[in-house]
């Protein structure tokens, strides 16, 4: 019988009621971001077909595409730490129990929240002395401290999760259940 660590939403806790909520805040913010980077696909295709047809182009729409980017990276990322789809070496570990690697790999998930707290406590600062310049983009005058906020609840959103599921494999290090033959 073959193992499989948990990795999948599921396997890794969404049907779990203490995570069901946050396996749903991951899913708002990815949705969100892939909104936002599908409506700006939409806004960059109708700025090319206007130039083609000689409407000329959307004003700002390469800023525009900038602001969007920016915005919504960050997005992406707590439904990425969730599903544990971030690089994995395991070259070296091998070697040890499933439980075992379940608790290495939540000690070093909590401390991936580590990292994740630090850049969104810098990305709090940077908000803050941004919106003190006032600074605006060049073609469309958009505020540039607002494409911060969607970074620090990304980079937030990430450090949450990995504090709750890194803890969640420390206290909780189980070998995964085998796979049933034909599943």
């Amino acid at each position: 019988m073959a193992e499989k660590a948990p990795s999948g939403p599921v396997e890794r806790g969404a049907s779990r009621p203490r995570f069901v909520w946050l396996y749903r805040l991951c899913l708002i913010s990815a949705g969100a971001g892939g909104l936002a980077a599908f409506a700006a696909a939409l806004m960059v295709t109708l700025s090319v077909l206007m130039r083609i047809f000689g409407f000329g182009g959307i004003r700002g729409d390469f800023e525009a595409v900038e602001l969007v980017c920016a915005a919504c990276a960050s997005l992406f990322l707590p439904y990425c730490q969730f599903t544990k789809g971030h690089v994995m070496v395991d070259l070296f570990t091998n070697w040890l129990s499933a439980a075992g690697q379940n608790r290495l790999d939540g000690f070093w998930t909590v401390l991936f929240g580590l990292g994740w707290s630090v850049i969104c406590w810098r990305l709090t600062h940077g908000l803050e002395t941004i919106y003190g310049y006032g600074d605006r983009t060049m073609l469309l005058g958009f505020p540039v401290w607002m494409i911060y906020l969607p970074a620090v609840a990304g980079t937030g959103l990430s450090a949450l999760v990995a504090f709750v599921t890194g803890i969640d494999d420390l206290v909780n290090a189980r070998a995964p259940a085998p796979l049933k033959e034909g599943v």
